[in-house]
């Protein structure tokens, strides 16, 4: 090893000290040069040079102030939400429901303790087995409770919205409001599809909720829910909303959120962090009967839409015009020439219904109904029901690669009709080979059958299996036109067959009792 000579320690130790007066130097011209007019100054110092010891603290202030660019983004910081507020706002307007039932005394403890369990939806334990009706009891008749749930106060005079299924198939219903007094409240109207429903009791000047606006509400918002969760009233719990436009029902977009919900919030509100109620709690997603973080509430948007017509006529009505409907995905689209994979696949139109008559037809994609974009398929079922009934609306559909607007006469919902088929003559299945690469048995219908079912063409599926099961096909269907080309006989439906390439998804309308259906064969 070198030794280092004294002559030149004392060299490098000068050096060094002339290196730090520089670097001294030049911290204090760059401290006193962002010291400018309109620059913040820290408290207690001013913006002209500062001492060598002064300098020496703001090192670290300098060296973390280079850390962040220029150019970035202020970024927000904000705290956990504080929920007292709300509570004291929409509390007062939150109430508890029970309901009671009258039944015959009688029955075992077993009765008795599954009466508990169902009472606050719990499943049952392992080993016990569901027990029904043990029909007419001997004794007396007497009063039960039967569930309990949450609703909130619309109107002063004491109008309240909760579920259906918290006062359905209720003797009585009773009503506690947020200060203890109580009420038995009179059921104003139900509707089981959309799970709303209407009770009323007989008071004034009651605190009410105020409505929001489900369109402003954003996934990953804070939300909070007031409710009555397996009786404990004026529980409050609290979370974000998960996801919107949840399709778990035939009318209704969920909103879904984490908050915790169980048997007893039915019916309660769900607040946004305005005070508002954007939802009605309503189901729960729980293989234990308890709460797992997946919770779903209605859209005050199209609770208050039921509730009004509730609060008017004690019913609802809706819109019906009569087809069965299914999705569009994008291999469907682009066998349609559709510009992209939207509205909703016209798959069956019901005989003689208000879409036959206005012109609609199997095969047809509804791009929009009465001015309202269709997007997805289960868009078009709300958008309908929606309809007041008597209406005569503009449908725009796509059809064998173009638009065209039709007009349909909305009528009003009925509960869907199930046809019969007559009796009819078996005949032997023809075994053509196109038919059989498709899945199908077929033989023509009798001269009875073409008269009953008002059709002069078509052949008759004597079984369906294969490629034509997966589409849907059954036994005793009727087969109009294979790939737009109409069939009257077995022999037609094989020259139809016979020109689609082989292992190509084939177009087939299909007759089946009163409805005429659209489907596609893929081999």
């Amino acid at each position: 090893m070198k030794l280092i000579t004294q002559s030149t320690r004392r060299y490098l130790a000068a050096s060094a000290a002339a290196l730090g007066l520089v670097a001294v130097l030049w911290l204090a011209q760059s401290q006193t040069v962002e010291a400018q007019p309109g620059t913040p100054v820290a408290a207690g110092t001013s913006s002209g040079p500062l001492p060598l010891g002064a300098m020496a603290q703001a090192v670290p202030a300098r060296s973390a102030a280079t850390v962040v660019p220029a150019s970035a983004p202020p970024v927000e910081v904000r705290g956990l939400p504080d929920f007292t507020v709300l509570v004291d706002l929409v509390g007062p307007a939150v109430v508890n429901i029970r309901t009671v039932e009258r039944v015959r005394r009688g029955g075992s403890p077993e009765d008795q303790m599954q009466e508990f369990f169902r009472r606050f939806g719990i499943p049952l334990p392992p080993g016990m087995s569901p027990r029904g009706p043990q029909g007419p009891q001997d004794g007396p008749e007497i009063e039960r409770p039967r569930g309990v749930g949450s609703g909130f106060i619309l109107t002063p005079d004491g109008f309240i919205l909760t579920n259906a299924h918290v006062v359905e198939g209720a003797s009585e219903v009773v009503v506690t409001l947020n200060d203890e007094r109580e009420f038995t409240a009179r059921v104003v109207g139900s509707d089981r599809r959309t799970d709303v429903a209407v009770v009323k009791i007989e008071a004034t000047r009651l605190p009410t909720v105020r409505i929001g606006d489900v369109n402003r509400l954003r996934v990953g918002e804070w939300v909070m829910a007031i409710g009555s969760p397996f009786g404990l009233e004026n529980t409050v719990t609290a979370g974000i909303v998960s996801a919107k436009q949840r399709e778990t029902g035939e009318f209704l977009p969920f909103i879904q959120t984490d908050v915790a919900i169980n048997p007893g919030n039915s019916g309660g509100p769900l607040i946004n962090m305005r005070g508002e109620v954007v939802g009605i709690n309503s189901m729960i997603y729980s293989r234990s009967g308890g709460f797992q973080g997946i919770s779903f509430a209605i859209p005050i948007d199209e609770a208050m839409v039921v509730a009004d017509q509730l609060r008017a006529t004690g019913r609802v009505t809706r819109g019906r015009i009569g087809v069965a409907i299914g999705a569009v995905d994008r291999e469907m689209a682009e066998t349609m020439r559709l510009p992209r994979a939207t509205g909703a696949l016209i798959r069956g139109v019901e005989n003689n219904s208000p879409a036959a008559r206005g012109g609609i037809e199997p095969g047809d994609v509804i791009l929009s109904f009465d001015g309202k974009a269709v997007e997805r398929s289960t868009d078009l079922p709300r958008i309908v029901a929606g309809t007041a009934p008597g209406s005569r609306v503009p449908v725009r559909v796509w059809r064998q690669g173009a638009e065209r607007t039709l007009t349909v006469t909305v009528a009003a919902f009925e509960d869907e009709r199930t046809a019969r088929a007559g009796e009819r003559d078996a005949e032997p299945p023809a075994a053509t080979p196109a038919a059989q690469r498709l899945g199908l048995h077929l033989r023509e219908p009798t001269a009875a059958e073409r008269r009953s079912l008002r059709i002069e063409g078509g052949v008759w599926v004597a079984a369906a299996s294969g490629a034509a099961a997966r589409a849907g096909l059954l036994a005793d269907d009727v087969i109009l036109a294979l790939g737009n080309r109409p069939v009257a006989s077995v022999r037609e439906f094989e020259a139809a067959a016979a020109a689609v390439p082989q292992n190509r998804p084939v177009h087939v309308l299909v007759r089946r009792g009163d409805w005429t259906q659209y489907a596609i064969i893929r081999p």
